[in-house]
């Protein structure tokens, strides 16, 4: 039997508020039935930290380090904590709720989803495994995330190699259509990661960082050969199409639809009403 086939979009390196405009627009054209099911590689220039939809730009982050750090900051459309994008493949997944491979719960749809980030790691010659919270307690932790950082939050059928988080992933859904986007991290600058949030008092900042040491790990530390952005490209990829049992085709934005995006890029996820407005 023929595969499904499904759009597949290798955007490069784009500014943060692009970024976001495109996934939204990717999300409004499936919904209006103008375009198939589809994934999208991007990068960031600059590096940023993107939020989650509901956090306090205020009370969480320290705009003066992501200024010092050079870096690009947008709010996402989707939930979830900070995320520093710097050294890492990011994914979006667009696809309608009612597609019939689509479970109806959030957390269904995530695994289901998440099974292309898994056999992208299994490429990469990382055992890569969902870990389900089982405790109250890790159940308790994911209704009340204490961390403003993503990878120190758990969540439901996290993605981890040797128990540690290794792709922090977000969702939504608008218009009948599931928007999945997550990182992939490749390298990662701790450091920086937390100089880009508040703390109560230094204290509290470090005793995060030393145990966020043992939740997440970026993908170049668990291999001897170091993976460039195009080796995971292809590893990633080709583990969504394992994973979700498609066939991708490459795909170029016509002017029309670049002109699209850059006008929601401007009008939205540059403006500062969006971006501050919590």
């Amino acid at each position: 039997m023929a595969k499904e086939v499904w759009r597949y979009i290798d955007s490069g390196n784009c500014s943060p508020a692009f970024n976001m405009a495109l996934d939204e627009a990717l999300l409004e054209w499936h919904s209006e039935g103008k375009i198939p099911p589809t994934i999208r590689f991007y990068g960031w220039n600059p590096a940023t930290l993107s939020i989650g939809y509901f956090q306090k730009v205020e009370k969480e982050i320290d705009l003066e380090a992501v200024k010092r750090y050079g870096l690009g900051f947008v709010r996402r459309p989707t939930g979830g904590r900070g995320v520093l994008h710097d050294q890492e493949l990011t994914y979006s997944v667009i696809v309608s709720e009612e597609h019939p491979e689509m479970p109806k719960t959030v957390t269904e749809a995530y695994r289901v989803i998440s099974e292309g980030v898994l056999e992208g790691f299994k490429n990469l010659g990382l055992e890569a495994y969902f870990a389900i919270p089982r405790t109250d307690e890790e159940k308790a932790g994911l209704k009340s995330p204490r961390s403003a950082v993503c990878f120190d939050a758990p969540s439901w059928y996290e993605l981890v190699v040797e128990g540690r988080k290794v792709a922090g992933s977000a969702q939504t859904r608008q218009k009948g259509v599931i928007l999945q986007h997550g990182s992939i991290l490749l390298d990662l600058d701790e450091d920086m990661l937390f100089d880009l949030f508040k703390y109560p008092n230094d204290r509290v900042k470090e005793r995060m960082q030393r145990a966020f040491k043992n939740k997440a790990v970026a993908t170049n530390s668990l291999r001897k050969e170091p993976v460039t952005i195009e080796e995971a490209k292809k590893a990633f990829k080709e583990g969504f199409e394992k994973g979700l049992d498609i066939d991708l085709e490459p795909y170029k934005l016509t002017g029309e639809e670049l002109e699209y995006v850059n006008q929601l890029a401007k009008n939205k996820y540059e403006s500062d009403e969006w971006n501050f407005k919590r």
